[in-house]
Formats: structure tokens, sequence, C-alpha cells
């Protein structure tokens, strides 16, 4: 039902109220209920649906909006901590989408700040922020060493007041992961923003980043985000109009080395979605294709993994794809010799603080005196 949805908006008002309370719920899940509003509203058929429906897609569409004033609001303060450095700031997803004016900001709920700077300068550039009113939340020291040595980006900071929070990037990918996208020909193909001291990424190089960040993470009870595959749709679908842009796209991601995550991303994208993707641009993808036995478990697993199931009744069988693509994330960005002392380190910490969370027990006296039976 869903799917339809945001294949067809223009079948929404045929829905029954039944139909309706059960796709805003699933919608609501999936992070895609400020989407069906703005296709609804942009399309002029808010008042053709049952108005209790319309009412929880207006105050969606109050939640993004407040959500996108705030962080777009973030990131202009961000550029005034950082005012007097000569560093190029670029935008990501969610936020990128805002700035940039893109169809895929319509309706999209985002929650932090994400942005990419060259890795030469990260240092001064987290110090500046710590002096302005960002901070750190407390971590472990294994955590922060994690972060600093292996990952595509320094832990997260939070403003003191306002605390949204901002993911400062110097990679797109861990340093540790199988594919070594250089951010440096990222940098020299941004654009820029109007009226604002930040860019944001290159047509291709948007695309190639939202299906890193869909096919290289995954949660165990999330799964793919269906969310990020629509992000890629509508770029897809804006882009497309650019001269040269079909032409160039397979080329970059291969001089990326993202020729699998596009091949991925085109074809599902397609798939599920409707993306009108020329067929030569698939041929093109086909020389970063997966093996024959690789591509039939995937086309099993994503959309299980990636696609709602219904809220009252559990699925096993998408439970057990999506830890199949969260084992599958963790392996790409991450050999076992450093995954699996990683991993223990964790559990042995949450296994100390589950013992030194727990009650100290009663003595005697102390049972009988809080005996439900005696009072």
């Amino acid at each position: 039902m869903l799917m339809d949805a945001l294949r067809q908006p223009n079948d929404l008002p045929l829905l029954s109220i039944e139909d309706w309370d059960l796709l805003l719920r699933v919608a609501r899940r999936t992070r895609l209920l400020g989407r069906l509003e703005a296709d609804l509203a942009r399309l002029g058929l808010l008042e053709r649906i049952p108005e209790r429906a319309a009412c929880h897609l207006r105050a969606a569409r109050v939640v993004v909006a407040h959500r996108q004033t705030r962080l777009t609001w973030e990131a202009d303060r961000v550029l005034w901590a950082l005012r007097g450095l000569e560093v190029q700031v670029v935008a990501l997803k969610g936020v990128a989408y805002m700035l940039a004016g893109l169809p895929a900001a319509r309706g999209r709920m985002a929650v932090d700040v994400d942005l990419l700077v060259p890795k030469e300068q990260i240092n001064s550039i987290e110090q500046r922020l710590l002096d302005r009113g960002w901070m750190h939340k407390a971590l472990h020291p294994d955590d922060d060493r994690y972060y600093r040595d292996w990952m595509h980006e320094i832990p997260a900071l939070r403003h003191r007041e306002r605390e949204t929070e901002v993911d400062i990037h110097h990679r797109i990918l861990p340093r540790t992961s199988r594919l070594q996208p250089d951010t440096r020909l990222l940098l020299q193909q941004t654009r820029a923003v109007p009226d604002m001291p930040i860019r944001v990424l290159g047509p291709h190089d948007m695309i190639l980043h939202a299906l890193v960040h869909l096919f290289h993470e995954g949660e165990p009870d999330e799964g793919l985000r269906l969310r990020d595959l629509v992000d890629v749709a509508d770029l897809l679908r804006h882009f497309a109009g650019e001269p040269g842009f079909w032409d160039g796209l397979v080329p970059r991601a291969e001089e990326l080395q993202l020729g699998r995550p596009l091949y991925y991303g085109l074809i599902y994208s397609r798939q599920l979605l409707g993306a009108d993707v020329p067929d030569a641009v698939l041929q093109q993808a086909q020389g970063s294709a997966p093996s024959w036995l690789v591509r039939q478990a995937m086309d099993w697993l994503v959309p299980r993994a990636m696609l709602p199931t219904h809220p009252d009744i559990p699925n096993p069988t998408a439970a057990l794809a999506r830890w199949a693509i969260y084992m599958r994330a963790h392996w790409l960005r991450m050999p076992l010799s450093l995954l699996l002392p990683h991993l223990a380190r964790k559990f042995w910490r949450r296994l100390q603080g589950a013992f030194k969370s727990r009650p100290p027990p009663l003595s005697a006296d102390e049972g009988s005196k809080n005996s439900p039976v005696k009072e």
C-alpha cells in the first residue's frame, strides 16, 4: 500500500478510512508521512481524502517544516562559527537537499546536520566548534578511538542550547571499508549554494553518496531505509534533465570505486519505485554487477529488509533479512580482524554495565517489610 502511494499518489483519494489508518501507521514508521502530505498537497488532493487522515498529514507537514528550519539554522550557525577559517564545507544528505532546493527535500524528515570537510582541517574545525558552544557526548575511550582511527567522521557534536546534532565527515565511508572513494575527487566537483558560503556535492556524487548511505549501513530493527531509496529516485528524476547526466553517471561511479552501490541503486529504484532509468545505463552498470549467486541473495534480501511490514503482524522472514543486511554492512565496513575485537569490547562493557546497574539484593528483613502480601 505504501509503495503504491509513493508511485501513484493520484490514487490515494480512493482509499477507505481503514486503509488510511494502516497507511498512516506504516508511513510514520518509515518516516515518509511528510512525503505523502507533500505529494498530495502538490496535486491538490488533500481536500479529497478523509479529514482525519488529512489532519495527520497536516501535522506531519508542521513537524517537517519545524525540523527543516532547525537544521538549516544549525548549518548557518556552523558556518558562523567557522568564519575566518579558509575551509570548504559541503552539506550532505537531507540538509544538502534543503539548501539546494531539490525535490528530495519535499516532506523529508531529517534529524541532524551532515557536513563534509577536508581531512587536513578536521582538527581546527572541531576545536572551533567546541570553542563556540558545541560539545561531544560522553564516550568511552575505546569508542572515541574507534571513531578517530577507523571511521569516516569524528564523534557527533551537539549544541549546548539547541541540542541539534552535527556530524563532521572527512570521508563518505570508513577508512576500513572495502570501498575507498577519494574525498578529493568529491570536493573537486561540488556546487555552490546561493547566498551561503557552503556547497553541495555534484549531481552524480550526491546520488552515489545516497546509495553508499543506503547499501553500506543497516539496522537490525529497521533494515535498509526505504526513505533513502526514495531520495535516490527523486534525485535521478531531477537530474535526468541535465545535459550529459546519464552518460556520465556510470563512469563517475567507476572513478570513485562505487560501481556496485550504483548498480544496486539503479536496479532497485527502478524495480521498487518505478524510476525511469534508461536501459543503456543499466546495461553499462552491469559491469559492476555481483556474481549470479550474490545477485540472487540480494534480490531476496533487499525487498524484505527495505519494504515495511504490517505493524501488528510479526514477520520472521523480514526480521531475518534485516539481520542479514545488518551483518553485511558490518562486513563491508570493517575487516573481521578489527570488527571482532571491537564487538567483543562493546559486549564486555555492556555486560559490566548490566552487573553494575543491578540493584543490591534485599536482606531478609527488608524483603519481609516490602512484601505485598503483608501490605
